[in-house]
């Protein structure tokens, strides 16, 4: 029970820094992830290494056979399935915020911040 609240602590801080981050909000970037599939999928954009290596990295978390198991070795079981979900989640959301950006070029409304002299 106590390891079941420190797991959800642990979450729900992650995902506060992680949707604190500066770009799109989480609406917006949970709506672009099925057209960056599917862009992705018919080959208008270049995500496909990238998605493949957060699928790959998710699988791993959720697949029953584990590097370092838990029941074997608690604490670096649990913590490689930290670093992973920590670092399934950052790609993401750097993969759709590069996605929204991809997205808005292809629209014409870039917008490049900057200073005129």
């Amino acid at each position: 029970m106590a390891s079941t609240m420190r797991r959800a602590a642990a979450f729900s801080a992650l995902w506060k820094a992680l949707t604190s981050r500066g770009g799109a909000p989480i609406g917006r970037r949970l709506g672009a992830m099925p057209r960056m599939f599917w862009h992705t999928l018919t080959g208008r954009y270049d995500g496909a290494g990238r998605l493949f290596l957060i699928a790959a990295g998710a699988a791993y978390v959720l697949s029953p056979i584990d590097l370092l198991p838990e029941m074997v070795l608690l604490l670096p079981g649990l913590l490689d399935d930290a670093f992973i979900v920590t670092w399934v989640a950052g790609a993401l959301l750097d993969e759709t915020d590069r996605f929204l950006r991809w997205e808005q070029a292809r629209q014409g409304g870039v917008v490049i911040d900057g200073e005129v002299a």
